[in-house]
């Protein structure tokens, strides 16, 4: 259904890109840039949440990410340890659902079952909906979502497909923002993606702030979504 100018969307994609250039600027380790993006993460979600939004989708970790050096990695999953420990807890006091979509088997053992425990907790939040794509690629979902049709044994609408796919639980994003300064949205949410109004912006992920937030907010709210219709 089309919608007019100053609606708000209700759910927001982000690919959080530019961690490691935020960290080679200051001098520091790329490891340094990832524990700011996800500082940056969990604040940022806290203001969308307070700004309405419904549902918030963060692309953390791509499945082509996962072929970086080993040291980074480790680095990474350090942090996944770290945040998915401390931060499951402070999501369930905010009434926030944490939601996880990906290939979690590509993951360490002990990561991917800390994630799924942090899920759990938070199982039934009513304030908001927090999904983190990790070990994530669109097209291997879309692959994944045709070969359980098969499995199934059946052919599918648009409309079964769609309930196939790791975001099965989920509407399509309205509007996605990526940051980082490029113009794509590099195998993220391809399916789902298809009518949503797009955002990009030069800030390096660390620095996209809940202002700068606000103002992709807005510059959707000015947008007039038809859909293909008059």
């Amino acid at each position: 259904m089309a919608s007019k100018p100053g609606a708000m969307p209700q759910h927001v994609a982000v690919i959080m890109d530019g961690n490691g250039r935020w960290a080679k600027k200051r001098l520091l380790p790329r490891s340094a840039g990832h524990r700011a993006g996800m500082d940056r993460m969990v604040a940022l979600s806290g203001h969308a949440f307070d700004r309405g939004v419904k549902y918030l989708t963060m692309y953390a970790l791509s499945t082509e990410n996962l072929s970086r050096p080993e040291e980074e990695l480790k680095g990474l999953f350090r942090l996944f340890r770290e945040y998915f420990s401390a931060h499951a807890e402070t999501l369930k006091k905010k009434d926030v659902t944490l939601n996880v979509i990906g290939d979690l088997s590509l993951l360490p053992a002990d990561v991917a079952e800390i994630i799924r425990s942090g899920v759990k907790r938070t199982e039934g939040g009513t304030r908001g909906t927090l999904t983190l794509a990790i070990a994530y690629g669109g097209r291997q979902e879309i692959v994944a979502a045709a070969n359980e049709a098969i499995r199934q044994g059946k052919e599918v609408t648009g409309e079964e497909f769609e309930k196939l796919l790791w975001t099965g639980e989920l509407p399509p994003p309205d509007l996605l923002i990526r940051t980082g300064k490029e113009v794509r949205i590099s195998n993220f949410l391809l399916w789902q993606a298809a009518y949503a109004e797009l955002y990009f912006t030069n800030t390096l992920f660390p620095d996209f702030s809940d202002g700068e937030f606000d103002e992709a907010l807005a510059a959707f709210a000015a947008r007039d979504r038809r859909f293909g219709k008059l």
